[in-house]
């Protein structure tokens, strides 16, 4: 069985985000997709909320600030401190039982980590539908993944709802967080997907400052 991702997707729980819980399932069912990621900046409450309150597939996980750049991991439950080296921030996804993306590793503007991805890493998001430039951090991404020999994932970063699956991983696996997280480490994935389109990009700009205009609260 074939499970279709996008292992990268923030909510209204990141500060830089105006994806409502509603329309993150929304547009994930829009778009075709069987489970979703949600990675929200130092913080796994979204991915608490989301899980409760829909049965739709939901892969708990976060994106952390380390000292070298953003990691993200999958099916992680509690709060990885921010602020610590890349290693260690591996090391703590890794106890508290996920695997560690190396996410946008060389996208601008975006905390990438960059030269600081080892093989202590479980896979590396080789596509990454909001990077900039997207062909230069894509084509880098998929070599490094060759070089340290780690499975490849997409996911689309969004942060404004219709976006969501504009890039997706295709698993292997049985419709289950142990099962497709399983699948992954092991390199039974496929990264696919394009870039976000400026239209979509300048969309979600002007969502974002309405939203804090208005200071409108997580829901």
């Amino acid at each position: 069985m074939q499970v279709k991702a996008d292992l990268h997707v923030h909510t209204t729980y990141s500060r830089d985000s105006v994806v409502t819980l509603k329309q993150l399932v929304f547009y994930a069912k829009k778009r075709g997709l069987t489970a979703v990621a949600v990675t929200d900046h130092n913080t796994v409450e979204g991915a608490w909320k989301i899980a409760e309150e829909t049965d739709f597939l939901v892969i708990p996980g976060i994106e952390v600030s380390s000292l070298h750049g953003h990691i993200v991991g999958l099916n992680v439950n509690q709060l990885i401190p921010r602020g610590l080296s890349a290693d260690e921030t591996v090391d703590l996804i890794h106890e508290a039982g996920g695997i560690a993306v190396a996410c946008h590793p060389y996208a601008m503007l975006k905390g990438s980590v960059g030269t600081h991805v080892t093989s202590k890493f479980d896979v590396v998001e080789a596509i990454n539908a909001s990077a900039f430039p997207f062909n230069r951090a894509t084509s880098k991404a998929h070599q490094l993944a060759e070089q340290l020999k780690l499975p490849k994932v997409a996911g689309t970063d969004a942060h404004y709802g219709p976006v969501i699956g504009q890039a997706y991983t295709v698993i292997d696996s049985e419709p289950n967080v142990e099962a497709i997280i399983k699948a992954i480490k092991n390199g039974h994935c496929k990264p696919a997907g394009t870039s976000v389109s400026l239209r979509l990009r300048l969309g979600h700009q002007a969502r974002f400052l309405l939203k804090y205009l208005k200071k409108d609260p997580p829901s």
